[in-house]
């Protein structure tokens, strides 16, 4: 069976999450999305995270191995092609480059704040992975200053 590698760097970094949602799929390793950071886009309280190019910042990501009834579970879990579009990026993983496919937010949704619930998720993965939280706090306070800039902007 063909298999290809897939970058998460939201709730999929979650170990447990990604065992049931697609329990074939394997970890390959971590690596770092280079000249992108991460945002929160949606709904106040039901945002959910989207990385957009930003040179000179990078997200902490983990590549996974999965089949096509893994990439079946996860264009289901990620609203292909509604929500989220594929696309092809190229990471470093263990000194070589790969190319791998990512879920990115299709464009026209605000930046939002995510529920605790589903932040929580992603930081778990962060911290069983060791990655930096230091990224995922920006995001958060990022897409939590920009509404409330907004909201001000929108009073006066």
């Amino acid at each position: 069976m063909k298999k290809k590698l897939y970058l998460a760097y939201g709730s999929n970094l979650n170990l447990s999450q990604m065992a049931g949602r697609c329990p074939t799929a394997k970890v390959i390793g971590a690596s770092e999305l280079k000249d992108y950071r991460l945002l929160f886009r949606g709904p106040t309280g039901g945002a959910v995270a989207t990385v957009e190019p930003s040179k000179g910042d990078s997200v902490p990501v983990l590549i996974w191995e999965i089949t096509k009834n893994d990439e079946a579970a996860l264009d289901r879990y990620e609203g292909f092609p509604f929500l989220y579009r594929k696309e092809s990026l190229t990471v470093k993983i263990k000194g070589r480059k790969r190319k791998v496919m990512a879920y990115i937010m299709n464009e026209g949704r605000a930046l939002g704040q995510p529920s605790m619930y589903y932040y929580s998720v992603i930081h778990d993965g962060y911290t069983a992975q060791d990655f930096d939280n230091e990224t995922l706090k920006a995001a958060l306070e990022d897409s939590i200053e920009r509404i409330k800039v907004a909201k001000d902007a929108g009073e006066d």
